[in-house]
């Protein structure tokens, strides 16, 4: 099974990277690792109780091909929002991977 024909908007992954900060501490700083294809859809109600329930705030799910590099921590970033990546999940087939997100909404917005 491909869902590639699913996938319609691309997101750029961005990770937060540590570099050393030559004082013998580090830096932390967001870079962009890739491009994905992905398809943004909303939780069903009982995925975002379950969600409360564990205190997480889970208003989206993003899918992506099962082979793009997308860790819990990351942001995907495209068509002016911004998502949080809260977890990452695979099927037993793995034909797609679901990343659990949170929206960032910019203040006023």
């Amino acid at each position: 099974m491909d869902i590639t024909h699913l996938l319609n908007r691309t997101l750029e992954v961005w990770r937060v990277v540590a570099t050393d900060d030559g004082a013998g501490g580090q830096d932390t700083t967001l870079v962009r690792q890739a491009d994905v294809a992905a398809k943004v859809d909303q939780p069903s109600a009982s995925e975002r109780m379950l969600a409360a329930q564990t205190g997480s705030e889970h208003t989206h799910d993003v899918y992506l091909l099962p082979t793009a590099d997308v860790q819990r921590g990351d942001e995907l970033r495209g068509a002016g929002q911004t998502f949080r990546v809260l977890s990452v999940v695979q099927p037993s087939s793995p034909v797609y991977s679901k990343a659990e997100c949170q929206l960032i909404q910019k203040e006023g917005a």
